[in-house]
């Protein structure tokens, strides 16, 4: 919470302890609050056993509270030379509970008890420190709902949850420093953080007995007591743990622990006589299920690593969670996973309080990864957990701290130990690769990641956002290839929207072009070359390349897979290019535009009832998606279900005056032509006018079923030379099915080059 310094008090000539908050933090609210309330918690309070607060103040940019310096050393210094004696330690115990009583009686909760907070001076007197953690009752919670404060090893379980807390959690943390004190360790522990909350969630500590038999057992009873994990059964007031300390100290057991303890005898000697008929019976067992499973562990092939929380604070640190989130499945899929869940999908789950199992059932996954990220200044750390949903248990925790300019690094070592611990043989050139990182400069890393952030939302603002923030990582990093790479996947989807400027896809493929000539061997980089290829230069050869190298890189990308099917589908392999739009459903199920291209690629087949079933699973995840709307419409009209399909189609021209142009079609294949007609000539005389790419793509259809093929032609003459994005499928499309026949649309076949259906 802060840096201390003893001071000299010069106007009341005092020496005093000035504790200052850390100046990276002045600046969140959250924190600043909370150091404030330290001061006003402690400053309500008056006892012997609790340190005096004497001012919070501000001077210099600088936040700082004074209090009571206090000689002596912490208790936790007292404990490393080993268990403390019998009377120190319930004397040392009985001043911290009665310190408690008197807090408690304000109606303030310290929920930081451990041993590093209470000193004991020269005069042997035990003094309560740092409230930072403090919460009067009744005042508002600083810390956001479910955040764990605290340290871990000294956490209740209710804290440890996230849990709201009251004074029960005190009494909890002094039991665990009542056993650190009569054992001369803490009762639940690990190596990783993850480890010693599931200790204290989960096991019973060994009995203080065990570990010292000189300890009485009534001290055990009490040790027990204040560390039950249900809140309901542990003392419900200190001022009874602080009866049952004096009682012990005087040589009188209670006679709640006198009946604790015979029931404690009686237990154990049913537990004997248990274990005694049992042990033959589980020694048999545990040989059988040897025998049966050894040798089938579970083929762990599958993860979705889920969004990590940002714990900063402030949420413009929310790019930086998010920047990593998205390297951790980049970095994941390009390592021989069969499935690692795409962005689009997990992002559904960012804040919600599913369950793990519910996750892992509707992902197919059989690992779960979350985490936390921290950062403040420059210095960046991560939490990453490994979660077994069958069993909800944490698998493997660990976290990571580093300079800002060594986020890869970091990056790489997480993804290095989740490898090893789903047993993922790696290659040596993958191994050398995540050995090898190169530093970043941090201002332009911080610029890539907002851009990269802007650009997932997809929506206009949020790309031209993306595009500058992109713009601002080149301009502070040159030799950066990362957002250049980012810039060609912008560009890319300016390119396919209804108004692309002219030179959009040109510009993205200098971006790639320069990613690639920094080292950016990147699948993002080679998935924008492949649509470049296939959407705007019509290089058939090229754009299979790039996606084939684009998924040889990241096989979970699931753009790549999607992009990939459609130049499947171009050259004829219709089976193949069902089969790789599913894979994209596959890594990113939660997506409905993979399951409307589908349903595209089922249209086209003439497999209506599999293209209906694939269209309406699209509109189950999002009702007014707009090409599924479309899809759908058009499959009743080809069913003769033309009623159904003007509605579809009137409800997709209502959500958005872009798609007005199919309900005209629908119309026409009706039979109601001199309607679509008048609908036709309202549209084209409104505004705005009809354009070449997006509205000339439409016309096409609305001409081929007026009958009209000259004025059809004139249109596909005019999305040729402006090279709609969409055109080169004219020989599939089920609406341009009137003038196949036709010349004029075997010549256009024949100047596109398209490449020979197989």
């Amino acid at each position: 919470m802060g840096v201390v310094y003893k001071a000299e008090d010069t106007k009341l000539k005092r020496t005093v302890a000035l504790k200052f908050l850390p100046p990276e933090l002045t600046h969140i609210s959250e924190v600043k609050e909370r150091f404030k309330r330290e001061a006003q918690a402690a400053a309500a309070l008056d006892h012997p056993n609790i340190c005096t607060v004497y001012e919070f103040d501000e001077a210099e940019e600088k936040t700082f509270i004074s209090m009571a310096y206090i000689e002596g050393q912490s208790l936790k210094k007292k404990i490393e030379s080993g268990p403390l004696e019998l009377d120190e330690a319930l004397r040392i115990a009985t001043q911290v509970a009665e310190g408690l009583r008197g807090a408690h009686k304000k109606g303030v909760v310290h929920r930081d008890i451990k041993s590093t907070n209470i000193m004991v001076t020269e005069a042997d007197q035990a003094k309560i420190m740092d409230f930072g953690l403090a919460r009067v009752t009744g005042g508002t919670l600083v810390t956001k709902e479910g955040t764990t404060m605290g340290t871990i090893a000294y956490m209740s379980p209710e804290q440890a949850r996230g849990e709201e807390v009251d004074h029960r959690t005190d009494i909890w943390s002094l039991g665990v420093v009542l056993y650190e004190m009569f054992s001369g360790q803490l009762p639940f522990r690990g190596e990783h953080d993850q480890a010693v909350v599931y200790s204290i969630l989960n096991e019973q500590p060994k009995p203080v007995t065990e570990l010292y038999a000189e300890i009485p057992m009534s001290i055990e009873q009490v040790v027990g007591k204040a560390l039950e994990k249900d809140p309901d059964k542990r003392y419900q007031q200190i001022e009874e743990l602080v009866d049952d300390l004096k009682s012990i100290s005087e040589g009188i057991v209670p006679e709640e622990i006198k009946a604790r303890l015979r029931k404690a005898k009686l237990l154990k000697r049913k537990r004997a006589i248990l274990y005694a008929g049992t042990a033959g019976f589980l020694i048999l067992m545990t040989v059988i299920i040897l025998g049966l499973f050894t040798g089938r562990a579970e083929a762990i092939d599958s993860i979705a690593v889920l969004p990590l929380e940002n714990l900063s604070g402030d949420p413009e640190q929310d790019p930086i969670a998010e920047g990593i989130h998205d390297a951790l499945i980049t970095d994941l899929a390009g390592l021989g996973l069969k499935r690692v869940i795409a962005r689009s999908t997990v992002m559904r789950f960012k804040g919600q309080d599913t369950p793990p199992k519910k996750i892992a059932q509707e992902l197919n996954v059989k690992r779960l990864i979350t985490g936390t990220v921290v950062s403040s200044g420059d210095r960046v750390r991560v939490t990453a957990q490994l979660i077994n949903p069958t069993t909800e248990a944490q698998e493997w925790a660990q976290n990571y701290e580093r300079d800002l300019r060594d986020i890869l690094s970091l990056q790489n070592e997480i993804v290095s130990a989740i490898t090893r611990e789903v047993k993922l043989q790696l290659t040596p050139q993958e191994k050398a690769r995540l050995a090898s990182a190169r530093p970043v400069n941090p201002e332009a890393h911080v610029a890539y990641l907002k851009g990269r952030s802007f650009l997932n939302k997809l929506t206009p603002e949020g790309i031209q956002k993306g595009l500058k923030y992109m713009q601002q990582a080149i301009d502070i990093d040159p030799a950066n290839p990362l957002p250049y790479a980012g810039l060609a996947l912008g560009y890319c989807l300016i390119g396919h929207g209804p108004s692309p400027p002219p030179d959009a896809f040109a510009r993205a493929k200098a971006t790639a072009l320069k990613a690639e000539e920094l080292g950016g061997t990147l699948a993002e980089t080679e998935a924008a070359l492949g649509q470049i290829y296939l959407y705007s230069e019509w290089g058939w050869a090229g754009a299979e390349q790039a996606f084939r190298r684009a998924l040889a890189l990241n096989p979970s990308l699931p753009d790549a897979h999607r992009n990939y099917s459609w130049y499947l589908l171009l050259t004829g392999k219709r089976d193949e290019a069902v089969a790789e739009m599913k894979r994209a459903i596959e890594v990113d199920p939660l997506t409905p535009l993979w399951l409307s291209d589908l349903a595209w690629h089922y249209w086209i087949a003439g497999r209506y009832e599999e293209a209906l079933d694939a269209v309406q699973k699209s509109l189950e995840l999002d009702p007014n998606f707009n090409q599924s709307l479309g899809i759908l419409g058009d499959l009743y009209a080809d069913k003769g279900m033309y009623e159904e399909a003007i509605a579809e189609h009137q409800k997709l021209s209502a959500l958005n005056a872009r798609w007005k142009w199919p309900l005209v079609r629908i119309y026409a294949l009706a039979g109601r032509r001199e309607e679509a007609r008048k609908m036709l000539a309202n549209f084209l005389a409104g505004e705005p006018k009809p354009t070449g790419a997006w509205d000339g793509y439409f016309l096409i259809g609305i001409y081929a079923a007026l009958g009209e093929k000259d004025e059809a032609f004139r249109w596909l003459e005019t999305t040729f030379k402006e090279r709609c994005s969409f055109l080169p499928w004219l020989r599939e499309n089920p609406r341009y099915a009137p003038l196949r026949s036709d010349p004029r649309f075997q010549d256009i076949v024949r100047r596109m080059k398209l490449p020979e259906l197989k």
